[in-house]
């Protein structure tokens, strides 16, 4: 969903069209969606243009590399099918203040909060089923036939994550939200071993998934490649559950659910696991899902911590420090179960 672009995320439109060589300046509107880097809609008159760009505050070191994200994309194109084409990176920050990229639009239906489309339940299962398996045919990938083996440092992939996300949440922590410092401990003293080193999408939901406009179950496109890697399958997974609220989940977590993982229809959490088992042989653990939650209240301290310091006034953030609190409730719940 696109809307008028809002005055804090606001940039020169006509520096961008005179740098991509466009002969009229195109009409811009910005997805309300994600709360991560900035995407906008370019209305040339001819092809639809998506513009990525970071946000402006305080971010992570390693967060909102606009290089990375459209070299990723531009490998994988190759031996991935489900990447949107590439049209251009834009690295000099004198343009609009910040380096940026420009991809073509794919065409289809984005599933958000709610699925969108009109489908009996077992249309929506064939719809899940193909998010899944796009997952797993993602994991199948060689990084090295993509020229992506150099993207991660391989093995240690697990510790570098608990030790890289807890320092994370430590620095975004505000004085309204909990400590997680259990959960941390029992990340610390949980690891399994790794399962294998490949190519991770590191942040799956279905609001990254386009649904081809003629078929609404079928994927054509994968979007949002930041935080891509190489790395353990399974902690992808984990990482991917975080965001699975159910129809029978309790009414705090349903509060932030964010993508339409409730209709009649869906794979629970549980179906998921056992459908990711029967393609791969790989089985979650609940390390796995702690870590998928406890990354997850990373992400969402790390957006907070920018509008609880007012360097952003979305506000979309505003409660965000309520799902913290629920988030680490949860991984405790999950951990208490491992230990009856």
């Amino acid at each position: 969903m696109t809307g008028p672009v809002r005055a804090e995320d606001a940039f020169d439109v006509d520096a961008v069209a005179a740098w991509l060589g466009l002969e009229t300046t195109p009409e811009v509107r910005q997805f309300s969606g994600g709360a991560s880097n900035l995407t906008y809609l370019l209305k040339t008159g001819e092809k639809d243009l998506i513009l990525r760009r970071p946000p402006k505050g305080r971010k992570a070191a390693t967060a909102h590399d606009m290089s990375r994200e459209y070299r990723i994309q531009s490998a994988l194109a190759p031996v991935f099918r489900y990447v949107p084409r590439m049209v251009a990176l834009c690295e000099d920050e004198s343009v609009i203040g910040s380096p940026f990229y420009v991809m073509e639009r794919v065409e289809g239906h984005i599933p958000r909060r709610e699925l969108g489309v009109d489908l009996p339940p077992e249309r929506v299962r064939t719809l899940c089923t193909g998010v899944i398996d796009l997952l797993v045919d993602l994991h199948g990938i060689d990084p090295a036939a993509a020229g992506l083996d150099n993207l991660g440092k391989g093995a240690g992939y697990v510790a570098r994550q608990v030790a890289g996300w807890s320092e994370r949440y430590r620095s975004a922590r505000t004085r309204n939200v909990g400590s997680f410092e259990k959960v941390i401990r029992w990340l610390e003293a949980n690891q399994p071993a790794e399962q294998r080193i490949c190519l991770i999408r590191n942040d799956f939901r279905f609001d990254n998934v386009v649904f081809d406009p003629d078929d609404p179950t079928r994927p054509v496109a994968l979007l949002d490649w930041e935080m891509a890697t190489l790395g353990d399958p399974l902690m992808d997974l984990g990482s991917a559950l975080a965001y699975w609220v159910q129809a029978d989940d309790g009414w705090l977590f349903r509060m932030f659910r964010r993508q339409p993982t409730h209709t009649p229809g869906m794979l629970t959490r549980r179906e998921v696991i056992e459908h990711y088992h029967a393609r791969t042989g790989l089985r979650l653990t609940a390390f796995h899902e702690v870590f998928g939650l406890f990354r997850l209240a990373g992400i969402v301290q790390q957006i907070y911590y920018r509008y609880y310091h007012r360097q952003t006034r979305n506000p979309a953030f505003r409660n965000f420090w309520i799902a913290s609190l629920m988030l680490e409730r949860r991984c405790l719940r999950i951990i208490r179960a491992g230990k009856d």
